[in-house]
């Protein structure tokens, strides 16, 4: 990969030769800030007695090559220590040690001995003989803690890009891990650049292809790899174990120098804008790395542990657990309140990120006490920032405490991931009963979840499958989750996962079997892209990547996690369905005048009416498995007819027919195998029968025809 443009943040970190006296320096802004005559460092904490700022010459030194005191009584402002170091430039490694108290009863727990990152630090470098568990044990960790590296963001050639402000309504959300995309050998990358951001870049067009308009990257910010459960040998894959809320992930980067991941990141989100793609960041601002209360000292707990983390009201020497990741954020407190702000917009600002999807959200409606709040003032903040007017806000709107808030999530312009399509539309397509009433309302942008708050239809983020569960494939091929390789004795992970192995378990040669599970993973594509909403696809459900039945795949960094690019090969069809689908979604073959609609943005403006197997005639009742959908938009010409069959056996659907009317035209049926399937909807060709359509068991067809003639009023939707 070439570079994109001039930085000095491919320096080598200065060297101090005879170090020039500090001066007093500034409290704002916070973190390491870069001028030409040196650097700026200024840090928060409440509770220190003194504070030594750290210059490393390398990653793995075991002492700094120079200490500087920060003068309690010269160099602090309020909480803020601050300190100028003159002739130090982009590329020094740092670090910080805080002498305190250390009375867990009280909530301190501060540790002299141990190097704490810069929770403002722009790049962070992983020593290569880091250990987690020199960090969590008593004494030194100097030579295996992780460094803070000063970054100058502003110098940087954008060459004009700027954040794509894509309308909601023309996004398709593609969720995906940095590495897992591109690390397995037969990605076709460069060795070096497998499972990095500029590995990535070399993957634009396939993503291109696929036609989705935004890629949502799993944890980005620089965590703690060997964050698992204690004496296990695997790793955190996934990403959920912050250490850094401003810094990119090293190990994501192909660069070597300590600040290289921040320009290979930028050079990868620059290459996507170009491909009108936008990046919307997968966000931990509910836990940290540093676990329960026997977990490691990073950053935060060494800091100003009282500040940062909700303790247990009744034992402060242990941490509120409401993420299920041993501590909790106190997100709600001004000085963290001003950080996530702070990252956020750092990340829009420097490093032009799109957008944001917040992990376990509803931890940020949580006080210090833990008790959910009316009007929690973080997420106002994160609202009403300026710099945030056009990103993307994207909730997980519950958290592991019990805390559900899908459809009631606070505040006016967040979108949500809509926990309820997925179980609905699932269990409607595995056969369940008692289904049909909640698919219709799932179709038509879960009206039932968000009416009340008369939002746009896109504030549901539509999904079936997501990292945390099965992938597609699995949801059709299996019945029950088979985690035993996370050695927990597969009781991790959800059991209820609304599945079906359609016959077996796992994979099968049996052809019968393997065409039911096709046609399944294209009813599940259908109904998603074409709902009122914002869609989600998880990476690699367009070729049918496996996870071999483990729906909780976090600590796996290897080739069953990672995405076989021989499914392209072995699965095109499947990869040719979807691409057409997004296209006819997004309109993209409409031309330029229809850039700012979408098919369902269409929909959304259109006379509905439900049908059953009869012309208006629905079936309500609980044991109901099928439904169809007319859609009238005289504006635009067109009519839709769409009819979904989740029973057992095939069914005759009636479809309208008023003289001197066109043909409907078969656009889908997803029990036909491709490239029958779906066709280009400009050649769509005409049915024979002018009144009935015979769907096949367990599938999905859409019909369209011209606009030539008026639904009846009753029924409509």
């Amino acid at each position: 990969m070439k570079d994109t443009g001039p930085s000095v943040l491919s320096r080598e970190p200065a060297r101090m030769g005879t170090p020039a006296a500090t001066t007093v320096g500034v409290p704002a802004p916070l973190g390491a800030s870069v001028s030409p005559a040196g650097v700026n460092f200024s840090l928060f904490s409440k509770h220190a007695t003194s504070i030594d700022l750290l210059l490393f010459d390398r990653a793995d030194a075991d002492r700094p090559e120079r200490t500087i005191p920060i003068d309690p009584a010269t160099n602090r402002q309020y909480h803020y220590w601050h300190v100028f170091v003159p002739g130090l430039g982009p590329g020094q490694l740092y670090g910080y040690r805080a002498s305190g108290p250390l009375d867990p009863a009280s909530g301190h727990r501060f540790d002299s001995q141990k190097v704490l990152l810069d929770p403002y630090g722009r790049g962070v470098v992983v020593p290569p003989n880091y250990s987690r568990e020199v960090s969590r044990r008593p004494g030194d960790n100097t030579a295996g803690a992780m460094k803070s590296v000063v970054v100058d963001p502003s110098t940087y050639d954008w060459d004009g890009d700027q954040p794509l402000n894509s309308p909601s309504s023309r996004t398709v959300v593609y969720e995906m891990h940095v590495k897992g995309f591109t690390r397995h050998p037969s990605s076709g990358v460069a060795e070096k650049t497998r499972g990095t951001y500029a590995g990535l870049i070399e993957k634009i067009p396939y993503l291109r292809k696929l036609g989705v308009t935004a890629v949502e990257l799993m944890p980005v910010f620089q965590f703690d790899a060997q964050s698992v459960l204690p004496g296990h040998d695997r790793v955190n894959y996934w990403g959920y174990a912050p250490v850094s809320f401003f810094a990119p992930h090293q190990a994501y980067s192909s660069r070597q120098d300590p600040a290289g991941p921040v320009d290979e990141f930028r050079d990868m989100v620059k290459a996507l804008h170009r491909a009108g793609i936008e990046v919307i960041l997968d966000v931990v601002f509910n836990h940290t790395a540093e676990d329960d209360h026997t977990g490691p000292m990073h950053s935060f707990r060494g800091l100003d542990n009282s500040v940062y983390y909700i303790l247990d009201e009744d034992d402060p020497a242990r941490y509120a657990n409401y993420t299920g990741c041993g501590n909790t954020l106190n997100t709600n407190h001004p000085v963290v309140r001003r950080l996530i702000v702070d990252s956020l917009k750092y990340w829009v600002d420097e490093m032009h990120v799109d957008g944001f999807r917040f992990d376990l959200a509803s931890i940020l409606s949580r006080d210090s006490t833990g008790n959910p709040m009316l009007n929690p003032p973080v997420l106002w903040d994160i609202e009403s920032e300026p710099a945030l007017a056009g990103t993307k806000l994207i909730a997980e709107a519950w958290d592991a405490g019990g805390l559900y808030q899908v459809g009631s999530f606070i505040g006016d312009a967040w979108k949500e991931w809509n926990g309820r399509f997925r179980d609905d539309i699932r269990s409607f397509f595995r056969g369940e009963n008692g289904t049909v009433t909640r698919l219709a309302d799932r179709i038509l942008g879960s009206v039932e979840v968000y009416g009340h708050k008369q939002r746009e239809a896109e504030a549901s983020v539509n999904f079936v499958t997501c990292h945390d569960g099965f992938s597609l494939n699995d949801l059709v091929s299996y019945d029950q989750k088979h985690n035993e390789a996370n050695g927990e004795e597969n009781r991790d992970g959800a059991n209820d996962n609304r599945s079906w192995n359609c016959g077996v378990e796992g994979p099968t040669d049996d052809r019968e079997i393997e065409a039911l599970r096709n046609r399944q993973v294209k009813n599940f594509f259908t109904i998603t892209l074409l709902s009122l909403g914002m869609p989600m696809i998880l990476m690699g459900d367009e070729v049918r990547r496996t996870q071999q039945g483990n729906n909780n795949a976090y600590c796996h960094d290897d080739e069953a996690n990672w995405l076989d690019w021989t499914l392209v090969e072995k699965h095109p069809g499947l990869l040719r369905f979807v691409s057409l689908l997004t296209a006819r979604r997004l309109l993209r073959d409409q031309g330029a005048e229809r850039q700012r609609l979408s098919l369902t943005k269409m929909l959304q403006r259109a006379k509905t009416a439900w049908h059953g197997v009869k012309l208006l005639q629905p079936d309500w009742s609980d044991d109901s498995h099928s439904l169809a959908l007319g859609a009238e938009m005289p504006g635009e010409g067109l009519q839709l007819h769409v009819m979904m069959n989740a029973y057992w056996e095939p069914l005759e659907f009636e479809v309208p027919c008023e003289p001197g009317t066109e043909p409907w035209r078969r656009w889908i049926d997803t029990s036909l195998e491709s490239p029958e399937d779906i066709v280009d909807w400009q050649v769509a060709a005409g049915i024979s029968d002018r009144r009935a359509y015979h769907v096949e068991s367990r599938s999905v067809v859409v019909l369209w025809r011209p606009h030539g003639s008026s639904q009846t009023e009753a029924g409509r939707a």
